[in-house]
């Protein structure tokens, strides 16, 4: 076992001590005894020593699944001196995972049960000079779970349909560790977060909270500062920010204080979401008898306005004074093992969210509460989140030791996050008001569970209201308002809306433009993983959609056959099995296109399009737009035009086409928009440009066009008053099966330009859905084109992941696909 020596004890109040690092790993049930860097979890310890396989390959998910029904325990020896050991003093564990007893020196000094919650432990006259020793015993949590159900006073359902383990909605653990219809099932078991000893003179933080007044130009700051005291005494306490500090010795009662300082920031530099200005951020540097934290203060003004208007009642967020349409999708946690989970994987599907002209997310509430580094990187970047609460898809208790439990959890969660200009809503669950109509047991009696879930609910909305007033909560997702417990699902008049009929029902994509969702925070459909995904966890002869390992990495019941039947209805089917893994992608593109443009042509009708999801947290197939590992789907590319502040799309208004010009930016713009019918043997017939205003943060029709001709389509480019191309588009009136496409012959070739590579792609023929690719982590600037003769597509290449790649490594790697490729 490793330890650890502090010395040297200065003048210097405020010490801690890490006690992250290489701690024992051993099961009273389990032979093995070895090594497991902390903080991290148990099966990468195991994977370490060669224990058990991957997880993620073939069919492994069932051989690894013992690790989560054996008991572990970790423990090492640490060592301080005389004058450490002498100070008040805390030990701080957050994100252990999750029923666990805390052992200092052979003495129980916690048990904790919340992997939501960050614990303080008071260990003031427990540590010792010289040698200690801190253990940590974890319970086996489907044990638990299945015992606290047992004794509950009536039955509560668990979301069987996803999860593998029973009954985990009777313990704060991230909901989708048990599976989802797109997770594997690993429970993992580890600490995540802090392990720290603190020496503090008198008292400790608890939390910095930061209320914005944004009046006459100028913006009031509001700092509240919670200090738990160990006695009755003075501190020092300050807080410096655009170069003033303010603050200075305050007496403080033993226990909690509330310590206010208000500060003006007269010039500010104001915090904008991507895509419509700056993200400035301030230093707020607080320090409690030196106990210095550091937090990036954006300052900006938001709020959602929800109120009457002619059609029902609106939804839409207000940032700045401006209605901003919020663009983006749904976040999962970024791996299913939590070591892999780091800043770097994390920055990676951030800067790809930004690069598809993304403003927010929305952390999704059957995963987790991010670590800090993730709200600040959304700070940085200009990403709103919305942010649920961890209760999703199935009933939870409500009784009082439930209950104070999540009032912890959910107290602290807003007290750590609320300083953040990023976090934009806070929202009560997800889909479990609608859960309430899916199960045997709550269809048989609504009004106990209706009951049992306001009790819950309440409570999550009063602490919004008691630690953060000037944030909106919102009592579910999705939801038709405040006391409102009708089905959010099919109406589309007020609240968010979860429209799945076109992946769960087998409608046509056509069939996103028979709703008009005021905010549409989930949608989605699926398509296979990329063919060098699939290649990580399969053998050659595994690689056939309906083989047992296939099978086993689509979590979705008849997701699979759900993908080949779409296909069917659209394309002529694919000759090989790559080819099919390709059209997978380029449907669940265009299902998506359908949906978003349209709504975006409603604004400000719609003023919200969150589809599911961004990210995967395993090799699967999914509803992702981002593969495990981060390269980017076709979806993802669609994604970057759909969402482009400028957009034109082409609406069907019944026999006629109507092309709607979209403007998401502050200032009236001039569009010029080209239209042209083309057929599949290149010939173009102009069907005449049209220019006209766009006013700001509006949709505007521009035109409409009449019927094509068999065999046509609608081809279309808008550019700006100087003659820029700002953007191009199509659209296809019948299923692309019934067009007889030519086999085009795409030429390609790389050059160099401002250190980026370039593709330049030509065809002389029309080509479909052209896209490229190659072995180098990175996205090019465009894919899944229309490519028409006699036109080129410049394309270049932004590296991922630090790689750094020469022009021949791209060149040699290089793979085109397009659609008449895949007959």
């Amino acid at each position: 076992m490793m330890g650890n020596t502090v010395s040297d004890i200065d003048a210097i109040d405020y010490r801690q001590l890490s006690l992250a690092g290489t701690f024992a790993l051993s099961s009273p049930a389990h032979s093995f005894c070895g090594d497991i860097v902390l903080p991290g979890d148990v099966h990468t310890a195991l994977l370490a020593a060669n224990e058990i396989p991957d997880p993620y390959f073939g069919q492994n998910e069932d051989a690894v699944a013992w690790v989560y029904k054996t008991p572990w325990t970790v423990e090492r020896n640490f060592e301080i001196d005389a004058a450490m050991a002498a100070g008040y003093l805390t030990l701080t564990l957050s994100d252990v995972d999750c029923i666990a007893k805390v052992l200092l020196n052979d003495e129980v000094i916690a048990e904790t049960q919340n992997q939501f919650i960050r614990y303080d432990i008071d260990v003031t006259g427990k540590i010792r000079a010289g040698k200690n020793t801190l253990r940590i015993e974890f319970a086996v949590v489907p044990d638990v779970a299945k015992a606290r159900a047992g004794a509950h006073p009536f039955a509560i359902p668990y979301a069987a349909m996803n999860q593998k383990v029973a009954h985990l909605n009777f313990v704060r653990k991230t909901a989708c560790h048990a599976g989802w219809d797109w997770g594997i099932c690993i429970m993992p078991v580890g600490v995540y977060g802090r392990m720290e000893l603190r020496r503090s003179r008198l008292a400790r933080t608890e939390s910095v909270q930061v209320e914005q007044r944004h009046e006459n130009g100028q913006v009031n700051l509001s700092i509240k500062t919670r200090v738990h005291a160990f006695e009755t005494g003075e501190i020092s306490l300050t807080h410096a920010i655009d170069g003033q500090t303010i603050g200075g010795v305050v007496a403080v009662a033993k226990g909690e204080n509330i310590i206010t300082h208000d500060v003006t920031i007269a010039s500010p530099k104001i915090w904008w979401p991507a895509g419509q200005g700056d993200q400035p951020l301030y230093d707020l540097v607080t320090d409690l008898d030196g106990e210095v934290t550091t937090r990036k203060i954006g300052l900006r003004k938001l709020e959602w306005i929800v109120e009457k208007d002619e059609i029902d009642h609106s939804f839409k967020c207000r940032i700045n004074g401006r209605d901003i349409t919020m663009m983006g999708a749904n976040w999962i946690p970024a791996d299913a093992i939590p070591s892999r989970i780091t800043p770097d994987t994390v920055r990676d599907l951030l800067d790809s969210a930004v690069a598809a002209n993304y403003n927010m997310l929305r952390v999704w509430g059957g995963g987790q509460y991010e670590p800090d580094y993730f709200y600040e990187m959304c700070d940085e970047m200009g990403l709103l989140v919305w942010h649920d609460f961890m209760f999703s898809c199935m009933p939870y208790p409500s009784d009082r030791a439930f209950l104070a439990d999540v009032a912890t959890e959910i107290t602290q969660q807003v007290r750590r996050l609320s300083h953040h200009a990023c976090i934009a809503i806070w929202c009560g669950d997800n889909e479990v008001i609608g859960s309430l109509n899916w199960y045997p047991e709550t269809k048989a009696n609504r009004d106990r569970h209706l009951a049992n879930y306001d009790r819950l609910s309440k409570l999550l909305g009063e602490i919004v209201e008691d630690e953060d007033p000037q944030r909106r909560f919102w009592p579910s997702s999705p939801s038709l308002g405040y006391m409102d417990f009708a089905d959010g699902w099919h109406i589309d008049t007020r609240g968010d809306m979860h429209f799945w009929d076109v992946w769960h029902s087998a409608k046509p994509f056509e069939h996103y433009r028979t709703v008009q969702p005021r905010f549409a925070s989930e949608f989605g459909f699926q398509s296979f993983t990329s063919m060098d995904v699939i290649e990580t966890f399969t053998n050659p002869e595994d690689r056939n959609p309906s083989s047992p390992v296939m099978e086993t990495h689509q979590r979705n019941d008849g997701g699979n056959a759900r993908i080949l039947e779409t296909m069917c209805r659209y394309f002529r089917f694919p000759k090989g099995f790559e080819e099919m893994v390709f059209l997978s992608q380029v449907q669940q593109g265009l299902a998506i296109k359908t949906a978003i443009e349209f709504w975006r042509s409603t604004k400000p009708r719609c003023m919200g399009t969150l589809y599911w999801q961004i990210n995967d947290n395993w090799p699967v197939a999914s509803w992702s737009s981002l593969d495990y590992g981060g390269q980017w789907k076709l979806l993802h590319y669609l994604a970057k035009r759909f969402f482009a502040p400028v957009n034109v799309v082409a609406v069907p208004k019944g026999h006629h086409i109507q092309l709607c010009a979209i403007n998401d930016r502050a200032d009236k713009l001039k569009l010029r928009v080209e239209s042209f019918a083309v057929d599949m043997q290149g010939n173009v017939t102009e069907i005449g440009p049209v220019v006209g205003d766009v006013p700001r943060d509006a949709a505007t029709p521009m035109v409409d066009i009449s019927p094509l001709g068999d065999g046509q389509f609608l081809y279309f480019e808008w550019k700006d008053e100087h003659g820029n191309i700002l953007g191009r588009n199509d659209f296809f009136p019948r299923a692309y099966k019934y067009y007889d496409l030519p086999q085009p012959s795409i030429s390609a070739s790389w050059s160099e330009e401002d250190g980026k590579a370039v593709l330049e792609l030509e065809t002389d023929k029309v080509a479909l859905f052209v896209s490229a690719s190659v072995d180098v982590p990175g996205y090019f600037s465009d894919n899944c084109l229309t490519l028409l003769p006699g036109t080129k597509a410049r394309l270049s290449f932004t590296a991922r992941k630090g790689a750094q790649p020469r022009l021949n490594d791209l060149k040699n790697s290089l793979k085109i696909n397009h659609l008449a490729q895949t007959y």
